[in-house]
């Protein structure tokens, strides 16, 4: 751990920031099954992917614009499954078989997301706005041989999540100039702020929090309607003659449901508009029935959760 207060209290804003926004995402995504770890800076020296274990899934986006470091998304296996089934995937048959193409490509609509939040986040506390690649998305058989693939950083920090129960962690390689920018903005505060930040209290940072809202909100999902569902075994489908009638598991009248990103999220009616497009008027926000917020209870959460700087 770095020996410098100033430089650590610097890194550890800039963790916290990046694993607040992505642990928002991650509960939009699998609501009710994550919970939120520690953000620690790593040791000057460390190798911050050390400990991953071998087979480990890693989501990943690069700066890119002039600056060096990367966002890193870590999950075992098993945290892949739990991601996915959190996001409305029917468990497999067996625990122990290997990751499909449709839970690999959750992962992948999962990290888009979180990716961009961290770093709206982190741009928020530096001032600078974030450019970064399109999202990565691999299996790290040889641990040993990320630093070959994401490069190095001379400052590192590392926040822990659980997703179901499966450890999972947003590594964090921070380039030096973010840490100067940062740095700059807590050598500003107002006096009563750093009195408080050198006691070890967190000051006010309202506006901050605010920017990190407005961040978040802009960030886009993917929204569908479901007339219904229905089960066939693959040759079925496979033979499936054109112009046949496939029944679904709901009738005509039924309601239909509303999904942002995976998530049920209202329902409503399905209508054609005046200029003869297909449209949904919603009838209800929010399917308590399946533990999913409403979208003025989660909003008010989320902004509660910012305002409160509750911990990381």
């Amino acid at each position: 751990m770095s020996a410098d207060p100033a430089r650590r209290e610097a890194l550890m804003r800039l963790g916290a920031a990046g694993a607040e926004a992505v642990a928002q995402v991650l509960d939009m995504f699998a609501p009710g099954t994550v919970a939120r770890g520690e953000v620690s800076v790593v040791a000057d020296g460390a190798a911050p992917f050390a400990d991953v274990p071998a087979g480990s899934v890693a989501a990943s986006v690069s700066y890119v614009g002039g600056v060096t470091g990367a966002n890193v998304f870590v999950l075992p296996p098993a945290g892949v499954r739990k991601l996915a089934q959190g996001m409305g995937m029917p468990a497999p048959d067996g625990e122990d078989c290997e990751l499909s193409d449709l839970e690999m490509s959750a992962v992948g609509e999962a990290a888009n997301q979180m990716m961009a939040a961290a770093a709206s986040a982190i741009g928020v506390v530096i001032g600078q706005e974030i450019e970064i690649s399109v999202p990565d998305i691999r299996v790290l058989d040889d641990p040993s041989a990320a630093q070959e693939i994401y490069g190095t950083s001379p400052h590192a920090t590392s926040a822990t999540f659980l997703i179901g129960g499966e450890p999972c962690r947003l590594i964090c390689l921070v380039p030096s100039a973010f840490l100067v920018r940062i740095s700059r903005a807590l050598d500003e505060l107002p006096l009563e702020g750093a009195g408080a930040a050198a006691q070890g209290e967190q000051p006010d940072h309202d506006s901050q929090t605010r920017a990190l809202a407005d961040a978040l909100a802009d960030i886009e999902l993917r929204v569908w309607a479901e007339l219904g569902r229905a089960r066939l075994e693959l040759g079925s489908a496979l033979t499936l003659p054109f112009g046949c009638v496939v029944e679904l598991d709901r009738p005509a009248e039924a309601p239909v449901d509303l999904f942002v990103n995976g998530v049920p999220f209202a329902q409503g009616r399905l209508f054609v508009t005046d200029d003869g497009e297909w449209a949904f008027r919603c009838e209800t926000i929010g399917r308590f029935d399946t533990g999913t917020l409403s979208t003025s209870s989660a909003a008010s959460r989320i902004q509660s959760t910012l305002q409160e700087g509750a911990p990381i």
